[in-house]
């Protein structure tokens, strides 16, 4: 069994991989095996994997799962102590597993941790998708330390201490593998988006810890699957944060939180379509209010276990702010000020 596997999921990413799988093997290769588990790709990356990293375990799956049941799918085939799921699109650093490992390995009560993430672009800034360890406010919005919206701060050291978040990002998450099953792993039925945040909300429930550690810090090019702006992005991050909060939210948040989610997200649609002229996204966020009325029902079950695991009745990294209002109306760009 692996002490920690390194896996990266790959879909028509040879590119990426060319450019920064020789990182991940330079700085790795003496603490984790790497693995790479391919989407059904098209284009030529099975064909370099062959021949330019031979020493990478291949892992091929039949079509293209999305991220969610494409990592259930290979982690199921991997025994280790550690997963580390990792983008394509990460450049590592000297010595960045070490401080991830060595913080696991003392503190059994973490189930997941996270490294910090900087733009590839601008190495002083951080990156969107995670930037240094991810919050909810209480309508259910994502944000880190380092990122609010589409503000995203110069990494001045402000956050280079550890502390629990309440999720790590999948771009570059380190999880105990009985965690990741005693859980039920990533909800494949999510495709993509939100599907680490469910996960760590989940384990968050059950009384485990997430933390990001910023000792260890990777440089990340973000978006290179659904770029920003793209319709389907923005339907999948509607529909599966909507089931998150619906899986997720304690018996007496429930109704109020999605009431008021009702509102936000058609006000949200034509704020899009009047102000931005962004038809794609008005009917990306309808389609997804939607598809989350569809498929309610099948996740009753869901929240009725995972209600039933809830060892904390209120997290303090669901903070009980409204990001909006903090945001737009109180003018609070970064997280120190919230």
């Amino acid at each position: 069994m692996d002490k920690v596997a390194i896996v990266i999921l790959n879909w028509n990413g040879a590119k990426m991989m060319a450019q920064y799988l020789p990182t991940v093997l330079n700085y790795s290769r003496d603490e984790a095996r790497v693995y790479v588990a391919d989407n059904a790709s098209t284009d030529n990356s099975l064909e370099l994997l062959r021949s330019e990293f031979p020493e990478v375990k291949t892992i091929v799956l039949d079509k293209n799962w999305g991220f969610a049941e494409g990592y259930n799918k290979a982690l199921r085939q991997i025994e280790a102590e550690y997963y580390l799921l990792l983008n394509s699109d990460i450049e590592v650093t000297h010595h960045w597993l070490t401080p991830l490992i060595e913080f696991m390995d003392v503190h059994p009560e973490v189930a997941a941790c996270q490294p910090k993430l900087l733009s590839i672009y601008n190495k002083d800034m951080f990156e969107y998708a995670g930037a240094s360890g991810g919050y909810l406010d209480r309508f259910g919005y994502p944000f880190c330390r380092g990122r609010l919206f589409d503000t995203v701060e110069d990494d001045n050291g402000q956050y280079d201490y550890a502390t629990e978040i309440l999720w790590a990002t999948g771009a570059a998450l380190m999880i105990r593998a009985k965690d990741y099953w005693d859980c039920g792993g990533l909800d494949g039925r999510f495709f993509a988006h939100n599907e680490e945040i469910d996960l760590c909300w989940r384990l968050r429930i059950r009384g485990r810890k997430i933390c990001c550690l910023p000792e260890s810090y990777v440089y990340h090019v973000g978006g290179g699957t659904l770029p920003k702006g793209n319709p389907m992005k923005t339907f999948l991050n509607f529909r599966n944060n909507l089931t998150m909060l619906y899986k997720c939210l304690p018996d007496e948040e429930l109704g109020y939180v999605m009431r008021w989610r009702w509102f936000l997200d058609y006000l949200a649609a034509w704020e899009t379509l009047i102000v931005n002229r962004n038809v794609g996204d008005f009917k990306a966020i309808y389609k997804a209010r939607r598809a989350f009325k569809r498929w309610k029902k099948d996740f009753a079950e869901d929240r009725r276990q995972i209600q039933a695991s809830r060892q904390e009745k209120k997290i303090p990294e669901q903070r009980p702010f409204s990001l909006l209002w903090q945001y737009y109306v109180k003018g609070h760009k970064h997280f120190s000020e919230l």
